[in-house]
C-alpha cells in the first residue's frame, strides 16, 4: 500500500510539472507534489546561485510563516551557513557519492548521518513551529543545481531513513520536470525571436497584437503600432557587404529596443529584413509618436544607413473602429510606406490629416489588381 501511494504521488508530480506553462508553476507543482508525497505541512524548492554562494528560494507552498512569499524576489541565504551543502557539494558527491537527502529536527537528533550540521536549518524550524525537514539535492544535467526541502508540523512525526529515500527519488522526478521546462522554454525562446538581432519576431508580434485588439475591443484601453523601415540597407549590403549591414540591423535592433524601454511593457521586434515595429498597449497616442519621434532621430545618427521611414497607427486616432490586429497592421504599414515616399524625417501618423486621411484612405483601398504593385503588407 506505502509503495502504490507513493508511485501515485511520483506519478502525480510528474504529471504536475509537465502540465506547468511557466517556470514559476513548474517550481510550484514541484514544491507541491514533493510535499504532499512526503505528507509534509511546507515546502520550498530554492537554487543554488553558484556566482554569488547563495542558496536562493525561488516558491514556499503549505502552511508559510508570515515572513515567506509564495514567489520571493529576495528570499536567499550564504551557502556557508549550510555546511551540508559544502560537504555535498565539495566532498561525498565529489568522491563517488550519492546526492541523497537527510533530516534536519528541531525535537532531537536528526535522523541521518548529517545530524547537527545546519544550525540554521534547526533554528529556522523552531521559529516557525515546525518540527523536522527532509533536504534533498536537486542534480541537473549533472550538476548540483539546489535543492528540495520539505517540512513537517512540531507534532508530526520525524522524517525517517525510508522518507530520505523517497525524497531523493523525488528530487530526480523534480530535475527531469526542470530540464523539461528548460527546453519548452528554449523552444519559445527561438519560436518568438529573431536570430540576429534579438529582439522579438513577426510570430510574436502577431500574438501580441491578436490579445491586444481582443483586449482593447474588450475594455478599449489604447493600442498602438509603429514601423520602421530601415533606409539604405540594400546600399549597404551591396557596397560593404552583408557583414556590414547585418551590424546595421543589429545597431537600429538596440536604438529601437533603447526607446522602445521608454513606453511600459512594450514590445520590440523585427518583422523581417530592414523592417521593424514597436508595439505599445496602454500609454496614449501622443506618447508613442514622441518615442517614434525619437526612433527617427537616433537612427539619422547611425553612421550606417539612411534613418528610418516611420508609420504609426493607434486606436486613440481618428482611422475608424479597429475590430481586427489586421486593420491596425495594415494601417501603420500604410503610414510607414507614406512617410518612405515623402523621405519624411519624422513619423507619419495614420488619421492626423483630417476626414479624408491619405493614410487610412491607403489602408481601407480594396487590394491591387493582379500584377500591381503590392503597397501593403498582410499579415499573414
Amino acid at each position: 500500500m506505502v509503495e502504490d501511494s507513493r508511485l501515485k504521488a511520483v506519478v502525480a508530480l510528474a504529471q504536475g510539472m509537465a502540465a506547468a506553462h511557466t517556470p514559476q508553476e513548474s517550481w510550484r507543482a514541484a514544491a507541491l507534489g514533493a510535499c504532499r508525497a512526503l505528507s509534509g505541512t511546507f515546502a520550498a524548492l530554492s537554487v543554488w546561485e553558484r556566482e554569488g554562494g547563495r542558496l536562493r528560494v525561488l516558491v514556499n507552498v503549505g502552511d508559510r510563516a508570515p515572513d515567506e512569499e509564495e514567489f520571493p524576489e529576495d528570499e536567499s541565504y550564504p551557502v556557508h551557513q549550510f555546511p551540508e551543502i559544502t560537504e555535498f557539494l565539495h566532498e561525498r558527491w565529489a568522491g563517488g557519492g550519492g546526492p541523497g537527502a537527510w533530516v534536519e529536527s528541531a525535537r532531537g537528533p536528526a535522523a541521518t548521518e548529517h545530524a547537527g550540521y545546519s544550525h540554521q536549518r534547526v533554528a529556522a524550524l523552531r521559529r516557525r513551529g515546525r518540527g523536522c525537514c527532509v533536504v534533498a539535492p536537486v542534480v541537473l544535467h549533472g550538476r548540483a543545481w539546489g535543492e528540495l526541502y520539505v517540512a513537517r508540523a512540531a507534532d508530526a512525526p520525524v522524517f525517517d531513513r525510508a522518507d530520505t529515500d523517497f525524497a531523493t527519488v523525488l528530487a530526480s522526478v523534480v530535475a527531469a520536470g526542470l530540464a523539461q521546462t528548460e527546453r519548452l522554454e528554449e523552444a519559445h525562446r527561438l519560436a518568438f525571436t529573431d536570430a540576429l538581432t534579438g529582439l522579438a519576431n513577426r510570430r510574436a508580434v502577431d500574438v501580441r497584437l491578436d490579445e491586444a485588439i481582443e483586449g482593447h475591443r474588450g475594455d478599449g484601453h489604447v493600442v498602438s503600432l509603429v514601423i520602421c523601415d530601415l533606409n539604405g540597407l540594400k546600399r549597404v549590403n551591396d557596397t560593404q557587404g552583408h557583414a556590414v549591414g547585418d551590424r546595421l540591423l543589429e545597431r537600429f535592433g538596440s536604438v529601437l529596443s533603447l526607446c522602445g524601454a521608454m513606453l511600459p511593457g512594450a514590445l520590440v521586434a523585427r518583422l523581417g529584413g530592414d523592417e521593424f515595429c514597436l508595439l505599445a498597449v496602454g500609454p496614449p497616442a501622443d506618447e508613442v509618436v514622441r518615442v517614434a519621434d525619437e526612433v527617427c532621430r537616433r537612427a539619422a545618427e547611425l553612421e550606417l544607413g539612411d534613418g528610418v521611414a516611420c508609420g504609426v497607427a493607434s486606436t486613440e486616432d481618428a482611422i475608424g473602429p479597429v475590430r481586427s490586429a489586421r486593420r491596425l497592421f495594415r494601417l501603420a504599414d500604410a503610414a510607414q510606406y507614406r512617410a518612405k515616399a515623402l523621405r519624411a524625417a519624422k513619423p507619419v501618423v495614420a488619421g492626423r490629416e483630417g476626414p479624408d486621411d491619405p493614410v487610412v484612405r491607403l489602408a481601407d483601398a480594396p487590394p491591387p489588381a493582379a500584377g500591381e504593385r503590392r503597397r501593403i503588407r498582410g499579415r499573414h
